[in-house]
């Protein structure tokens, strides 16, 4: 019945815009870092929690420490896109979908063939040198011992929003806006808890909030539809009963 509804829905949409979370990446074997194992592995090792470690002072004050947790805990470059994936980039492709607005830094979505992609807390895929500026990927900084450094010396950052750090301007105001535009705005594989993106939410003002979520959220009551399933075998399905 609610798989039919969606279905219904996107069917007769052509301004849909997809805000996604953690759960989004789990199904591509990407592990959760805030989850009951991912702070466990992070306390035991390095005795603090991810968002320590993840922070922006930590990098700045234990920048080895900050590349040992971030290298072993956050590039997984072998992760391919999965179905919801590539169903959200079927539907871009269809002209139904605007917008995808990610928490995720894996870059799967564009992998996946996504073009309109608001990465909220950036991408292991962009690196840059503090000094000089210079590019380089995520394989560079993988191929580089210890704390990676340019060629001019400079210490190479990760372009991804540290906790402590505000989100790039520009991403927000263009997830703020299709969010706010939207006729339909799908919410899927995020527990809506991390703000600022959670808030992001509030700001959807149409009558068609779709929420897919393995368990339930806060948000529940206020979705047109609550679906607790898989993402990708939702998303999938629906793709396939357009098509």
């Amino acid at each position: 019945m609610k798989y039919q509804e969606l279905t219904d829905i996107v069917k007769n949409s052509d301004n849909i815009v997809f805000l996604g979370g953690a759960g989004v990446s789990t199904e591509s074997n990407i592990p959760d870092f805030r989850s009951e194992n991912g702070l466990y592995a992070a306390k035991t090792k390095y005795g603090c929690s991810p968002e320590t470690l993840l922070s922006r002072s930590f990098f700045d004050r234990n920048t080895e420490t900050f590349y040992d947790y971030y290298k072993n805990n956050m590039l997984y470059l072998d992760a391919k896109p999965n179905k919801a994936h590539y169903a959200l980039a079927q539907l871009e492709k269809m002209g139904k979908l605007k917008a995808v607005v990610t928490q995720n830094i894996d870059g799967l979505h564009q992998l996946a063939g996504s073009k309109k992609v608001y990465e909220l807390h950036g991408s292991i895929h962009r690196n840059y040198c503090m000094k000089c500026c210079k590019f380089y990927s995520a394989e560079d900084i993988l191929g580089m011992d210890g704390v990676p450094h340019c060629e001019c010396g400079g210490l190479i950052k990760p372009d991804v929003v540290l906790y402590e750090e505000g989100l790039d301007d520009n991403v927000w105001n263009g997830a703020y806006k299709a969010i706010k535009n939207a006729d339909v705005l799908i919410v899927g594989g995020t527990s809506l808890v991390v703000y600022p993106a959670a808030g992001l939410v509030g700001i959807y003002k149409g009558n068609k909030l779709v929420l897919i979520n393995k368990s339930v959220t806060s948000y529940d009551s206020m979705a047109k539809i609550a679906i607790h399933e898989s993402i990708g075998s939702v998303l999938s399905a629906v793709v396939e009963n357009i098509i």
